[in-house]
């Protein structure tokens, strides 16, 4: 069976977000899909595996609606997810503050970017705006990485960085996975004085569909039982966080009160049954090690109900 894993958003007003919602359930009632997409006044952002006919069908279907539509698409032997979660959310990106769309960073294609990157000047700021977790497994050379656990954090590091760059002179370029956060992300600049920002159009995702990795170093952050996804031939630029060797696979801890993400090599994995650290390993709940799973997953209420009941009565 051929999968397609799809990632989509757009920045457009909904007036009945709630009525998207509905109509987004209704039509994956009778289609093999599994995802996570969440709509709001703001717009649409997605990420979702298909059987192969029926992500076209979706895809057509989102495109006789929003004519704009862009869809990233990657071919996949199995679902990417783990269930179909269709929500209402007040913020796609959760920032916490007022964002103005209209001031949103010009959008550069794969092919301008790559000759940006081959063009800096001292005063280009090739800005990385994911989490740390993130960058931490693949990046563009040469990006200003910023220590961020949230993105929440973001807005607060835009009023920083105009004290280190002069924001009439500095051209900043900025990048995200699938190019959502850079809608915001981009306007905050601009909001701050920021004269020239810019943002790559589609995120890595599209940039590695149509350029490979060039210039780009280790593998690709995304959020689904992927975790890593191959950028060129890149080499590991992460490691082990038990043994320290070289190595860019992530897993959440098995403890299911820490669910951590982590790198860890298949020995180590083992070893520690699929937990962080010690600590971990001989906490009360954790989950069953399985040889040759996929990454452990953070479980819904009813697993996890299950599975204390099951310890309660003493099973292994």
């Amino acid at each position: 069976m051929t999968y397609k894993v799809l990632a989509y958003y757009s920045i457009e007003p909904l007036e009945t977000p709630l009525e998207e919602v509905a109509q987004h359930k209704e039509f994956f009632k009778t289609r093999d899909f599994k995802g996570r997409i969440y709509l709001s006044e703001q717009g649409i952002n997605g990420q979702a595996s298909g059987r192969a006919d029926h992500a076209d069908e979706y895809m057509e279907w989102m495109r006789g609606r929003f004519p704009k539509m862009f869809f990233k698409v990657h071919l996949a032997e199995e679902h990417a997810y783990p269930k179909m979660t269709v929500k209402y959310r007040k913020q796609l990106v959760a920032v916490d503050c007022p964002v103005d769309f209209s001031l949103a960073g010009e959008h550069i294609s794969p092919q301008e970017w790559k000759k940006m990157l081959e063009n800096r000047d001292e005063e280009t700021l090739l800005l990385d705006v994911r989490n740390d977790y993130e960058w931490k497994v693949g990046h563009f050379e040469g990006a200003e990485l910023p220590q961020l656990e949230t993105f929440r954090q973001f807005p607060e590091y835009a009023k920083k960085l105009k004290e280190q760059k002069d924001p009439k002179t500095t051209r900043v370029f900025m990048y995200c996975t699938g190019g959502i956060r850079c809608e915001y992300f981009s306007a905050l600049m601009k909001q701050e004085g920021f004269e020239n920002v810019y943002q790559l159009d589609g995120g890595v995702i599209n940039y590695n569909l149509q350029e490979g990795g060039d210039r780009w170093e280790g593998k690709l952050f995304v959020f689904d039982d992927r975790l890593v996804v191959p950028m060129g031939d890149g080499e590991p630029i992460s490691s082990c966080s038990h043994c320290s060797q070289p190595h860019d696979v992530y897993f959440n801890c098995a403890n299911m009160d820490c669910n951590q993400l982590f790198i860890c090599c298949s020995d180590c994995l083992r070893k520690h049954r699929g937990c962080c650290c010690s600590d971990c390993e001989s906490a009360p709940r954790v989950r069953p090690y399985q040889e040759g799973g996929k990454p452990f997953r953070k479980w819904d209420y009813l697993e996890k109900c299950s599975f204390t009941k099951l310890k309660e009565k003493g099973a292994p």
